[in-house]
């Protein structure tokens, strides 16, 4: 029996909320319609809010306290992802004592860190970062401990806050969710934000690597205020709200990809990048 339009999406959301991640193949199949069909429903569900398109298909948008799958979000914006993580790679030195945040974005800088013959000092609470690392030479790693979170291999709990408090580190590299002007950083979980908010107080330089999906949006746990980092690296736009005001703050604002229009004096380029700082 063929339905509408309207009935196959509302089954789709029903099907993306129930499985909070939806593949077009599986989707497809289910409906007896075409991938491009999907694909427009898809489109359709997006532009109401209600899902977001990632790699393969979609992922419900359920609340600020609902948290993709590490795959997820590994495989979502990868490419960009990627781009920023070479960004903030070129803003390490040499032999520098740094913590790497857990999360994908944070990976994706591990993995643009490896052959650059830093030989860095590396405190993380995430598995997947130290297992690139590691055999990374001249490059030390230090995991927090802690209690595992499934999924996301992630440390946290008092004992990977507390072993935090132990170090003193130059630079650390925080991932965040959302990007706000008004409620400046936030992330989806209590036990990551405590985490992050400990690694702020032990690094003399703050730097956030944030794709521009987080940028405008609020999370269920706040972070820190806009003003409590040193810099962001993202392929937003450099004239969004949330930059425009973290650059209001002092913060400098490196965006990746130059805005159309921009004038090449006003946001002159920095090893390929487009900067605006204070």
């Amino acid at each position: 029996m063929t339905i509408d339009a309207k009935t196959r999406r509302d089954l789709i959301l029903q099907r993306a909320r129930a499985d909070r991640e939806v593949s077009y193949a599986a989707l497809a199949a289910q409906f007896d319609v075409s991938e491009m069909t999907i694909r427009r429903d898809i489109e359709a569900l997006e532009a109401r809010g209600a899902v977001r398109r990632v790699v393969g298909g979609a992922v419900a948008v359920l609340g600020k306290d609902i948290e993709p799958a590490f795959s997820t979000r590994v495989a979502d914006a990868a490419s960009e992802k990627h781009h920023i993580a070479d960004a903030v790679a070129e803003l390490i030195g040499p032999k520098e004592t740094l913590i790497l945040d857990a999360g994908s974005t944070s990976l994706a800088v591990a993995r643009s860190l490896r052959g650059r013959a830093l030989g860095l000092t590396v405190v993380t609470p995430s598995v997947p970062i130290a297992v690139a690392l590691v055999d990374e030479p001249d490059t030390n790693v230090v995991m927090t401990g802690g209690e595992l979170r499934t999924g996301e291999l992630s440390l946290v709990g008092s004992g990977a806050e507390e072993m935090l408090t132990r170090y003193n580190c130059d630079t650390y590299v925080m991932g965040v969710a959302g990007i706000d002007a008004e409620r400046g950083f936030s992330d989806y979980l209590l036990a990551e934000a405590r985490m992050k908010r400990v690694a702020l107080s032990r690094a003399d330089r703050v730097i956030v690597a944030a794709d521009r999906s987080k940028l405008g949006r609020v999370n269920f746990v706040g972070i820190a205020a806009l003003a409590q980092v040193d810099t962001i690296v993202t392929d937003g736009a450099v004239d969004h709200p949330a930059l425009v005001c973290a650059r209001s703050e002092g913060v400098d604002v490196i965006c990746l990809d130059e805005p159309k229009g921009a004038s090449p004096n006003r946001f002159p380029r920095r090893n390929g990048q487009v900067t605006q700082g204070q």
